[in-house]
Order: structure tokens, then sequence, then C-alpha cells
């Protein structure tokens, strides 16, 4: 059991599905507390966001699934993915499969009791992050661009699925859908880049090509910078176009120019204990920013 349970962690990419499913009910919950300040709604629908929690965790499991069962060969080849489940030998790509079918159909059909663009939109973002992102991966840098539209569509369902079955679309509400993409996406480029850099000799192996240049040098880093440059400005969006308030414009300010910082420390330097500290930073700065604007909603 121990052993499966490792496995099964390993081949939904446990770490990068909860903070996924993280995204998507953090968002969920903005939009259902603007629905309640409409008027549009009582109270939270807490079986709603219980919905949107396992279909988006089966749905992000089956994404990720169908990823390994793609690289099955190239995660022998590289130290952090041989002892994957199917690499390691230990499932077949047939079994992966099954799994990962099984677990894309029903989280689907979850997600559509929420509403079909929720729905819609998670098998799209099964099918990008699968069949586009994966394998241009080997091919050219320009996978982190297509990867990003995927990373950030989570936020983006969240927030529609608060919606419910409701027509009524205010012009608001597709400026707050398309800012919370923004920001996700935004940050996806030095969360990648970092992450890049970091395990550029694991990546090679593989034959992977993920930094901007393919190599860890000045310009790679330059752009990584600049993505947490703009950063700041897209973080300010929610407290300009008067959804979020002035706490969460001060927070992302603050974590902007402290992410920026790393950045640059990783320009100067140009090495992986900069870009480490940078990753472990990107993890830090969605959550916090996602929260802060919850709570501090307009």
């Amino acid at each position: 059991m121990k052993t499966f349970i490792k496995d099964f962690k390993n081949l939904v990419k446990l770490r990068l599905t909860l903070l996924v499913v993280f995204s998507a009910s953090v968002t969920f919950l903005i939009g259902q507390k603007i629905q309640i300040e409409r008027a549009n709604i009582d109270h939270i629908n807490w079986k709603n966001w219980l919905i949107l929690i396992v279909g988006g965790f089966l749905v992000t499991g089956a994404a990720n699934c169908f990823n390994e069962i793609i690289e099955k060969d190239l995660d022998k080849l590289m130290t952090r993915t041989k002892d994957r489940p199917m690499p390691a030998g230990r499932m077949t790509t047939g079994q992966g499969l099954v799994l990962g079918l099984v677990m894309g159909i029903i989280g689907t059909r979850l997600l559509l009791i929420l509403n079909l663009e929720t729905g819609f939109i998670s098998v799209f973002s099964i099918l990008l992050y699968a069949f586009a992102y994966t394998p241009l991966k080997r091919k050219s840098p320009i996978a982190v661009f297509v990867g990003a539209i995927p990373g950030a569509l989570p936020p983006l369902i969240g927030y529609l699925a608060a919606l419910g079955h409701t027509t009524e679309f205010e012009v608001m509400d597709y400026q707050i859908a398309i800012i919370l993409f923004a920001i996700q996406f935004v940050w996806q480029f030095p969360h990648f880049w970092a992450i890049a850099w970091v395990l550029d000799d694991d990546y090679k192996k593989a034959g992977f090509r993920l930094l901007p240049t393919t190599k860890r040098d000045k310009i790679s880093a330059g752009f990584t910078l600049a993505s947490t440059l703009l950063l700041i400005p897209v973080s300010l969006l929610p407290t300009i176009y008067g959804f979020g308030g002035n706490i969460i414009a001060v927070v992302s300010l603050v974590i902007g120019i402290w992410f920026a910082w790393l950045a640059i420390k990783l320009f100067m330097k140009l090495d992986i204990d900069s870009a480490r500290k940078l990753m472990f930073a990107s993890f830090i700065y969605l959550p916090v920013v996602q929260l802060v604007l919850l709570f501090n909603l307009n």
C-alpha cells in the first residue's frame, strides 16, 4: 500500500496538482464573494467548492498522467523522474492510460455539474498540456509559453465555476476572469525558468529545451528578470480595476519587488543557488497574492 500511494503521488505530480487545485479553489471563493456582494446568491456554495476541488484534482492528475505516458522513455534518462512508476516498470503504459482516462472522465463530469464553461475549459487544458506542451519541450523554448496557458487556466476555471449556471455575465466578470488568468500566466515564466535553470543538467539528458536560450546565460536570466518586473504592474490590476482593495496592492507591490530582487541576483550571479531561491519564492508568491486578494475584495 505504501508503494502504491507513493506511485500515485508521483503519477499525478501531487505537489503540482495541489497548487493547481488551490489556485482554482481560492478564485472560486473570490467569485462567490463577488456574487454575494451583488446579491445574486445568499452564501458560499461549499458543495460546489468541493466538487471543484475533487474534479480539478482528477482532471489535473489525468493531464499529468498522460504527460508521463508520453515521456516514459525520457523520464528514464533523468535522475529526478527515473523512479516514477512507469519508467521504473512498476506500472505499464496501458494501466497508466486507463487510470488517466478514468480520472479525466470523472473529473470532467464533475466539473460539468458546475457549468459547461468549466468542463470545456478543463478538457482544453488537458489537451493543450499533454499534447502540445509536452512534445514541444524537446523542440523549442516556446514550450514554456504554450505550457503557461494551461498553467494559468485554473484561476479562470475557478472564477467561472463560481458563477454557476447564470447567464447574467457583467463586463466586470470578464475583466476579473482575464486579470486572474493574466497574473498566473505571467507568474508562470519566472516559475518555469527558475525550475529549468536549477534542473537544466537533468533536463538536457532528455533533450528538454526550456530556458529562453537553452543555456544558463545572461540572456536567459534577463528574460527571467523581465518577467518578474512585468508581474508587478499585472498584479496591481485588481486594484486598478476596482475589485481589489489597497491592501492587496501593497502586498502585491512588496512581494513583487522581493521576487524581482531575487531575479536580479540571478541575473548578476548566474548561479544555481540564486535560481533555486527564485524557484522557492515562486511557490510562495502566488498563494500569498491570491489569498490576500480573497480577503481584500472591494
